[in-house]
């Protein structure tokens, strides 16, 4: 009996814990993911630029390498190797001995009828056989004139089985061989015969030079594969270069060398086990800031597993998606949108959350980029300058206006970059301000991928608010149905509620959208509240205080579960949830004990929670103060500054917003708004003297 309640509670208490456990399991999977997509070379202990002075020690080679050559320099090699490598034409001699056998018969067809001499015989047919003798020397090129490179003077030519280079000019083309026929004849004296001979030629000729695509290209591959790329090397112990000394010229060759062999999984091989411990140090480190800043900062995201993950999927994904490139051609790194991280984050939690998340995710991938200092600081710039840009992203126009302005901060950080490095705007990479051009365009992509997201992992964004704001939705229109009374307090309470949120900077459209459904928990018993009473029969004077004040504290738990059943996000739950925090339904109370001495107050207090935000606290006095001030009668501006001011103190005496990130300078605010709405809405003006 003893072991068994030792076991349930050992499982109880791994059932409290599993969150924690959760979060672990994920803080490790996270961390097993970045270091497996890093780079399985070292790192380079130095950082340098090109036209910056060395501000190291004098360094030394450390061990014997070579000097790679730059990628222009191979790039060049093998455009050389392209345009002059041969081309290869194989010369067909069965072709040439069926047109000799063709001449014979030929010949006698056409010259047949003439009353010639066997002199004058033996000399047509002699010309007509030097004629094919020059005419297939080295052959015709039929349609295979089109494979020769327009670079190309000379050719190979493989001919029983040996190749020989000979020029272009030497070859023949079919249309080549009227003018060819012409001149041997006049030469020779019988220009008379001249159409009898095109006749003979025209049938005759067919061409026996062919393109060898497939030897072509094998010899070229392999005089590519004979590029070196290298070009010599740098003993242990030479000097590289000195304290102070530029880096530029042969030192900047030869660092790069060095670089590269520290960063080459070759060179790492042995020590590559301290390398991953190394990386994984670092990388839990970084995780360990989000998770510290999210227990610190945030504890509702904290708490929230589903939130976590979507924080850490996020991260892991633009990691995942950088690496990927940079490994397939590193000058592509640009191209990544790193700016849709903060973006994302911030549209469904908060612009620091947002930022942190972005420098974290940067500063990960310094490890893996080239020029990483020049990376993480145009990422950090342009990840601030999308947090402070980008508001209300459910206007499509704000978005491309930030996305405009993302892409412009990094067009000006690059040419800056350019100049210090350069010293002029001269050879400015179009390739790269096209990379930053595509990347902006991509950045566009964040609205459907927002809609992915609130599918996938249950978040509601601004876009998703603007829809749930519109009260010709179905759940807002079976409140006025039901509850026309609920739906005019709640529609007044929205309207404070969002002046208020705009003057301190929070969440005004969350806010808003959370006060119209606050109170719709009371479509199940509408009449039971004030607002909705028609008549003079109050249903409360039939039943005692206490059924009353539950009937009043269900509101809550009905909204709750109406909410759920109509899928309405978390963020909006919450405001019905915590609209009353712990506060006392303190008319009943007071009526419960005009029937009886001992009361028990729990049974007249709200369950919670307390608000936990800015948007929760300021919904709560808007709601309070708004349907008390429907009590009000002949309301002046002295009477409604002392209402507001009582209402909102007394709040605050009961530690309604401990738990809310709010000031009192904010709350101050928030009352100046209310005031000044109240006495809109009640027309109030200056009273003049008569």
């Amino acid at each position: 009996m003893k072991l068994h309640t030792l076991n349930i509670y050992q499982l109880d208490n791994l059932y409290k814990k599993q969150s924690l456990i959760y979060k672990y399991v994920l803080y490790v999977i996270a961390i097993g993911f970045i270091v497996f997509f890093f780079p399985k070379g070292g790192k380079f202990k130095y950082e340098f630029q090109k036209g910056k002075p060395w501000q190291f020690e004098t360094l030394y080679a450390p061990f014997d390498f070579s000097i790679k050559k730059t990628e222009e320099e191979i790039n060049k090699e093998k455009q050389e190797i392209e345009n002059t490598s041969g081309q290869y034409f194989r010369y067909n001699k069965e072709v040439v001995d069926e047109v000799y056998d063709e001449l014979n018969l030929e010949f006698e067809e056409i010259f047949g009828d003439y009353e010639l001499s066997d002199f004058q015989k033996r000399l047509l047919k002699t010309t007509a056989e030097d004629l094919l003798g020059a005419i297939y020397k080295n052959g015709i090129i039929g349609s295979s004139a089109e494979q020769i490179s327009s670079s190309s003077s000379t050719i190979y030519l493989l001919k029983n089985n040996e190749a020989e280079r000979v020029r272009i000019s030497d070859f023949y083309r079919v249309t080549e061989i009227d003018n060819l026929v012409k001149e041997k004849l006049v030469e020779k004296g019988l220009e008379g015969f001249n159409k009898d001979f095109q006749t003979l030629f025209f049938d005759l000729i067919v061409p026996n030079v062919s393109y060898d695509a497939d030897l072509t290209q094998k010899s070229r591959e392999d005089a590519l594969s004979k590029i070196s790329y290298t070009r010599g090397t740098v003993d242990e112990g030479k000097l590289i270069i000195a304290k102070g000394e530029v880096v530029e010229g042969e030192n900047l060759k030869i660092l790069e060398s060095l670089k590269a062999e520290y960063e080459s999984e070759l060179w790492t091989e042995n020590n590559y086990y301290f390398i991953l411990i190394g990386y994984t140090v670092l990388v839990a480190l970084v995780l360990i800031m989000l998770y510290l800043f999210l227990k610190r900062y945030r504890p509702f995201v904290y708490e929230n597993n589903t939130k976590v993950t979507f924080i850490v999927f996020n991260i892991l994904l633009m990691v995942f998606v950088t690496t990927m490139v940079v490994k397939y051609d590193d000058t592509l790194v640009f191209v990544v949108p790193l700016c849709i991280l903060p973006l994302i984050l911030k549209t469904f939690f908060d612009a620091r959350l947002g930022l942190f998340s972005h420098v974290l995710t940067v500063l990960i991938l310094g490890f893996v980029v080239p020029n990483s200092f020049e990376y993480i600081f145009l990422q950090i710039i342009t990840g601030i300058v999308t947090i402070l840009t980008v508001s209300e992203l459910y206007k499509r126009a704000n978005l491309f206006i930030s996305v405009g302005q993302i892409t412009l901060i990094y067009i000006v950080a690059y040419l800056a970059f350019h100049i210090i490095h350069e010293g002029n705007l001269d050879n400015i990479s179009w390739f790269s301000l096209g990379l930053f051009l595509l990347n902006g365009m991509i950045t566009l992509f964040v609205q459907p991928l927002i809609y992915i997201y609130e599918k996938v992992f249950g978040l509601v964004s601004d876009v998703s608010l603007l829809e749930l704001s519109d009260t010709n939705s179905k759940l807002l229109k079976e409140l006025s149905n039901k509850a026309p009374g609920t739906f005019h307090h709640s529609l007044q309470v929205a309207n404070l509620a969002e002046a208020a949120a705009n003057e301190i900077g929070a969440n005004a459209m969350l806010v808003r959208v959370g006060a119209l459904y606050h109170d719709i928990g009371k479509m199940n018993n509408p009449t039971y509240f004030t607002e909705n009473q028609i008549t003079n029969v109050n249903p409360h004077d039939d039943i005692t205080p206490k059924e009353s004040a539950k009937i009043i504290i269900d509101h809550v738990i009905n909204g709750i579960e109406i909410a759920r059943k109509n899928n309405l996000p978390d963020r909006i739950i919450d405001f019905i949830r915590s609209h009353h925090g712990t506060t006392f339904v303190y008319y009943f109370y007071k009526k419960q004990k005009e029937l009886e001495e001992e009361v028990n107050e729990e049974d007249f207090r709200y369950p919670g929670p307390l608000p936990f935000s800015k948007e929760t606290a300021i919904l709560m006095m808007a709601d309070s103060v708004e349907a008390a001030s429907k009590s009000l009668k002949d309301p002046t501006f002295s009477i409604i500054d002392a209402f507001v001011d009582k209402i909102i103190s007394g709040q605050m005496k009961a530690n309604q917003f401990i738990n809310a990130d709010i000031t009192f300078k904010e709350i101050e605010i928030i009352k100046k708004i209310f005031k000044q709405k109240l006495t809109n809405i009640y027309h109030l003006r200056v009273e003049y003297p008569e």
